[in-house]
């Protein structure tokens, strides 16, 4: 592997202890969904409902990780990487979400964990991505208080069989998405529209990352939850603005970073959920569960947006009576996702993170950007964009730690172009491009940038 020009500065700022990593997720890389026991995911089933997922697409073969593993492993060797995160497959370990587990869905995560560690990679576990068993999606899914308890089982069984290699175990990947992409818009499975669900979705969702920390106390290990939070600031100087920004942020950070921290969700929040009828289905005891203590807050990031509290005409309300809270893009350079480039913001999040919820240190657990790449005849792509994006976002996170963040490490995503969720294959995050006819892995220059950053950290450091 060579190197290639660097049209980014390299990493500077970063102590040597930081932690370098790259970051995936089971269904979106795995593939092998019908192979050793493993039942069907509520990917598995919108993926195939018709018009969820760009281009009918499916996480059917995927980047075929489960047969290439070793080689994937051997790649994030070669990148140099300390960590790497990846999510077990719920329904691999546990088919159906309940009862015993299933031996040789395990044993992919054995033999993964010990390759890892024979590369010298320490293994980080994501415990759930986004990959509920059907059946339990079927007896009502995450919106059901029963799911809380199924997943703190599941999480038990994985934990037992990997505890005596693997330190730090996050929970949840991203609540947020689950609940409110899942089951409020819709657009992410299971693809339900019903904004009470997705309330219930959300409460037990942290009830079960509550009840899983419980079932795996340890005083050896690291347990953690990631959530993907963004900046929320008002378009303009406006009372209504201020008011969207506020809302937004209540809904998108503080509803689950309160109870998680501070033991009870957020005055006005609820009052505003109120206002609409609406309530959190919390039973006595749920937020000492809930406000267990945990050693690591994962944070994904991808940008910030503004708020404002008129819609495009002009009306403060919408027509079924509820409060504009209107997001709008920043002017700024955009991803193929048209997401805005905000890395500024990065910083503002991370400080007031440390800021408004003290003690906890942080890492980032995903940040990344998916390009329109053009690979050359060798399938090498110089993907110029997406190394000064995570020049950038890396360079915003030693900011932050310049201004008292706890910030201790960085993990990329993605490690390889995937299954996009609603997005199928159109998008690519990866900094390994994946040709899908051949399953062909090429580093792409960020990777290269990346690798050659850590490699000049560590020999400043040492």
């Amino acid at each position: 592997m060579t190197s290639t020009p660097q049209l980014a500065p390299l990493v500077t700022g970063l102590p040597p202890s930081f932690t370098w990593g790259v970051a995936t997720a089971a269904y979106q890389i795995e593939g092998a969904v019908a192979e050793d026991g493993r039942t069907p995911s509520i990917w598995d089933t919108f993926s195939r409902t018709p018009g969820a997922v760009h281009n009918g697409d499916t996480g059917d073969v995927a980047c075929d990780h489960y047969h290439r593993m070793p080689q994937d492993v051997a790649l994030i060797k070669s990148l140099g990487m300390d960590s790497y995160r990846f999510s077990v497959a719920w329904p691999r370990v546990q088919p159906g979400g309940r009862g015993p587990v299933n031996p040789e869905g395990l044993a992919f995560y054995d033999r993964l964990v010990d390759e890892l560690l024979a590369n010298d990679i320490a293994p980080w576990v994501t415990l759930y991505h986004w990959d509920l068993p059907q059946e339990l999606e079927d007896a009502g899914g995450w919106p059901a208080r029963d799911t809380a308890y199924r997943f703190a089982d599941y999480a038990a069984l994985v934990f037992d069989k990997l505890r005596d290699r693997v330190d730090t175990f996050t929970t949840l990947n991203e609540p947020w998405c689950s609940a409110w992409l899942g089951y409020h818009v819709g657009v992410h499975a299971p693809g339900r529209r019903d904004f009470d669900a997705s309330l219930a979705a959300t409460h037990h969702l942290l009830l079960g990352h509550g009840l899983a920390l419980q079932a795996m106390r340890s005083e050896d290990h690291r347990f953690g939850i990631t959530l993907n939070m963004g900046t929320a600031d008002p378009l303009s100087p406006s009372d209504l603005d201020h008011e969207a920004a506020r809302r937004a942020d209540g809904m998108g950070l503080r509803l689950y970073l309160d109870p998680l921290r501070h033991g009870s969700y957020p005055a006005d929040v609820l009052a505003d959920l109120a206002a609409r009828g609406s309530a959190l289905p919390v039973q006595d005891g749920d937020l000492d569960i809930i406000s267990t203590p945990f050693d690591v807050l994962g944070v994904n990031f991808y940008f910030g947006q503004d708020f404002a509290g008129t819609d495009e005409q002009g009306n403060t309300h919408s027509p079924t009576g509820e409060p504009v809270v209107r997001a709008v893009l920043p002017d700024t350079p955009r991803t193929a996702m048209g997401w805005p480039i905000t890395p500024s913001r990065f910083t503002s999040l991370l400080v007031r993170l440390s800021r408004d919820y003290p003690g906890l240190p942080m890492v980032i657990t995903e940040n990344g950007a998916a390009f329109d790449d053009t690979p050359d005849p060798t399938g090498f792509v110089r993907d110029d964009d997406r190394t000064a994006y995570l020049a950038s976002h890396i360079a915003a996170v030693a900011e932050a730690r310049d201004q008292g963040a706890d910030v201790r490490g960085y993990f990329a995503w993605s490690l390889l172009d995937n299954f996009e969720w609603a997005e199928g294959y159109a998008k690519r995050f990866g900094i390994v491009r994946v040709d899908y006819d051949t399953q062909e892995r090429t580093p792409k220059q960020s990777a290269l940038w990346l690798r050659d950053s850590i490699s000049a950290l560590r020999a400043a450091g040492a």
